[in-house]
């Protein structure tokens, strides 16, 4: 075992010798105290800052039960990884535990395999081979602000979305002990959050076998070398890279093996998209066959400069963002600095995974006062790059149109 796993399992026992998490002093339904307010670039973009969500620093209040919590987007300049503090938080369902005792904890295996298993922390930590990876977290939802028309749900900026370096347990491994049994279908996954009204649907979410048993969906309990934060998942979560961020179920404690195809609400109802090219339709149109939200799309960001920001006419400025792949790695990033009529290839930084953030820079020198228009494009590893034009879905899901930003050279 490396130091820095060594030094992971320390911080997880000790959580778990404390009796996990602290509890939270009262619903944080009634603790969201907005400090300051920014205002994001569409219609109804106010949105509160807050310090009052535990285990977080400041972040943008989308609504406070369940929690909807956007990273400020300054944050991503900081570097490819998100600290824990900053990580947007998305939960579907409004009863969340505000205190789980790791030493007690435990998750169940069951379904059609050969044996359920009862797991606890301490066992899946110590029986299973350790894994790290490198994978961002993205909501299906990111960016639904900038949607025109405008359509319902959680109205994020491109704040829902985070990396992170992952540490936990392949799904594979867990799967392999219990014996998945010939002719079983999906895999689904169940957390402990649950609705304040029986009527609710439990949230729920499912794989297929073979996704699950791929080697890289992954049972974490470690977040950047710390413990999950509450708000987060802890104690576990499942990992599913390159995948939209409504697989990832927070609080993981329950593993079912099903031998049909799952048609619970989450899947059959919820995140359908249309199954059209890009998951585009017209605001016209109604009857379209939809399928379930599943890979995400490459996508590009500017990081050290915004709309309106002011740079130095005839001065050479690096102009910096980062990028990922989606469902692949990045292979290239562009930069245009001229409204797309011509594109350059931005130097990439360091590669910290398939699925990861992926920094990039880029030289900028104004030759003329005035606007400028720049825009980024990504290119994963598939050759699949940014679109030049918007989709539109009714869910508001699958943004990554090539990002575009004004900035005036004085």
């Amino acid at each position: 075992m490396n130091e820095q796993n060594y030094a992971m399992r320390r911080r997880v026992l000790r959580s778990l010798a404390a009796g996990g998490m602290a509890a939270v002093a009262g619903a944080w339904s009634h603790v969201a105290r907005a400090a300051d307010v920014v205002t994001l670039p569409f219609e109804n973009g106010l949105r509160p800052l807050t310090n009052a969500f535990p285990q977080k620093g400041e972040m943008l209040l989308l609504r406070s039960r369940p929690p909807l919590l956007e990273t400020p987007f300054e944050v991503f300049d900081e570097g490819v990884f998100t600290p824990n503090d900053r990580f947007f938080v998305r939960w579907h369902l409004a009863d969340i535990p505000t205190q789980i005792d790791a030493r007690t904890f435990r998750v169940r295996v069951r379904g059609a395999v050969d044996r359920e298993l009862d797991l606890g922390l301490r066992e899946i930590m110590h029986d299973f081979e350790r894994v790290e990876l490198a994978a961002v977290n993205q909501c299906a939802g990111n960016s639904r602000g900038f949607f025109k028309p405008r359509v319902a749900g959680g109205e994020w900026g491109n704040g829902a979305m985070g990396n992170a370096l992952w540490t936990g347990v392949r799904l594979k491994d867990i799967l392999n002990r219990a014996g998945v049994k010939a002719g079983a279908l999906e895999v689904r996954f169940n957390g402990l959050d649950a609705g304040v009204v029986s009527a609710t649907p439990d949230f729920i979410k499912t794989l297929s076998v073979d996704h699950a048993r791929d080697g890289e969906v992954m049972v974490a309990f470690g977040m950047n070398g710390q413990p999950l934060p509450l708000l987060n998942g802890f104690p576990l979560r499942l990992v599913v890279p390159g995948w939209y961020s409504t697989y990832w179920m927070k609080m993981l404690n329950d593993i079912e093996v099903i031998e049909t195809s799952d048609r619970n609400f989450w899947m059959a109802k919820a995140y359908q998209i249309p199954d059209t090219p890009h998951a585009s339709v017209s605001p016209q149109e109604k009857a379209f066959k939809t399928v379930a939200i599943n890979r995400m799309v490459p996508r590009s960001f500017f990081t050290n400069l915004s709309n309106g920001s002011v740079v130095d006419v005839a001065a050479r400025r690096i102009v910096r963002g980062i990028a990922f792949g989606g469902d692949k790695g990045v292979r290239e990033v562009r930069f245009s600095s001229d409204n797309g009529a011509t594109w350059t290839t931005a130097q990439l930084g360091r590669d910290v995974g398939t699925y990861g953030f992926r920094r990039w820079e880029a030289p900028f020198v104004p030759r003329q006062a005035g606007q400028h228009t720049l825009k980024v494009m990504a290119i994963n590893t598939d050759g699949v790059a940014q679109p030049t034009t918007p989709n539109w879905n009714p869910g508001g899901y699958m943004r990554n149109e090539v990002e575009a930003i004004t900035v005036v050279a004085a």
